[in-house]
């Protein structure tokens, strides 16, 4: 990347109490904006379908939705060098953080479908709430299919 294409300043982060700080970058403000615009070039303008306003309203079901997808492969040993030590040392860092009120503990990306698979192992299988399986089963025998076999 060309050298001053993109500039970082130091501001005072909301709710730090401690004297810490949050970077923000100065080309597009909350560092939000930036990803919407990564997902929106990369799904909507390369994946040759509707980006920005041109996206179908979510009940709008009159019109097709043309959403595209993109899906990015990164390897991380072609950077710098210790990522899996220092992800690691991030998500540490992250789940010792205090919760929000009202909850127990920080969780990253990950942390909720572990959870499930490990309650699915200690199950024996995927738990199903009953009206999906009673909805399902009276599909199989509109169908003339056997129904699902529960546990």
């Amino acid at each position: 990347m060309q050298r001053g294409l993109v500039a970082f300043r130091r501001v005072p982060a909301a709710g730090v109490t401690d004297g810490g700080i949050a970077l923000s970058c100065l080309a597009g403000g909350y560092k939000g904006y930036g990803l919407a615009m990564m997902v929106e070039i990369f799904c909507g303008i390369l994946g040759d379908a509707s980006y920005g306003p041109n996206v179908r309203k979510w009940r709008e079901p009159g019109r097709i939705a043309n959403l595209g997808q993109c899906f990015v492969a990164i390897n991380p040993d072609a950077f710098a060098p210790g990522f899996r030590d220092r992800m690691s040392d991030l998500m540490d860092h992250c789940r010792g953080l205090e919760p929000a009120a009202g909850y127990d503990r920080v969780l990253v990306a990950g942390d909720p479908e572990r959870a499930h698979m490990q309650e699915c192992d200690e199950n024996g299988g995927i738990p199903y709430p009953p009206n999906l399986i009673e909805n399902m089963n009276k599909i199989a025998s509109t169908l003339g299919v056997e129904p699902l076999k529960t546990v």
